[in-house]
């Protein structure tokens, strides 16, 4: 597999097995594919076809068994986990399902986090400053459990946001959402992804979240069973 700087993800024969005592389960066999800066790519398919094992794999929180991962011109396959983390933390953001927000820390706490861990000498201004263009002004001192789900799902937004990621991995990130608020969720991530032209790789049960992307990948049994545009 060939490096190209028209490719922010590159993976090759992605395997991903696991070992239990009903003997080896494979979870991904032998996918490969290779995704643009700047575009969006929706992961689809049933539960347990491998949509989170693989977005994973992707964004190098987790390792396959065989096969090798290419993310913004570095082998993240190549890495420890040391490097890994180091490689996220420069040019990957994440929201989750489950919001993975601090409890003990307030919205503002939240997405300072990751840009004081950073070394960010501006990271009050900069989380403000998010939150602010996420509809939570007057939400900063609340902490999680004085917030609403939507609204937690805006400061993990926020905080995706807050470092200027290269790409952004979301996983099912409407699954403990109204579909109001979903909706609202969704026009939120699309805009701000469009405005600053980050390449966005989500994965989704939901088919009306989807059709937001350019490109779709449906899994079944840990393969490929289809990748296609869904618009122009």
């Amino acid at each position: 597999m060939e490096q190209s700087s028209n490719f922010i993800i590159r993976a090759q024969n992605l395997c991903k097995r696991v070992t239990g005592p009903a003997g080896t389960l494979t979870i991904l066999d032998n996918i490969s594919l290779d995704i643009k800066y700047g575009e969006t790519v929706a992961i689809t398919g049933v539960s347990g076809s491998g949509k989170s094992t693989l977005i994973g794999i992707l964004a190098g929180l987790d390792l396959p068994t065989g096969g090798r991962v290419v993310l913004d011109n570095t082998e993240l396959t190549a890495l420890d986990e040391a490097g890994r983390a180091r490689l996220r933390n420069r040019r990957v953001g994440f929201v989750f399902q489950s919001f993975q927000l601090l409890p003990g820390l307030t919205a503002l706490e939240n997405v300072m986090l990751p840009l004081e861990l950073g070394g960010n000498g501006a990271a009050r201004d900069l989380a403000q400053a998010h939150l602010n263009e996420v509809g939570l002004t007057s939400r900063m001192a609340h902490y999680p459990n004085q917030m609403s789900g939507g609204e937690q799902q805006r400061v993990a937004i926020a905080r995706a946001f807050a470092a200027s990621p290269r790409v952004l991995f979301a996983d099912e990130l409407t699954g403990n959402l109204d579909r109001e608020t979903a909706a609202q969720v969704v026009e939120l991530l699309f805009r701000l992804n469009s405005e600053r032209g980050t390449t966005l790789v989500l994965v989704t049960h939901d088919e009306s979240v989807a059709v937001h992307c350019s490109r779709k990948l449906t899994l079944d049994g840990g393969r490929i069973i289809q990748f296609r545009e869904t618009r122009g």
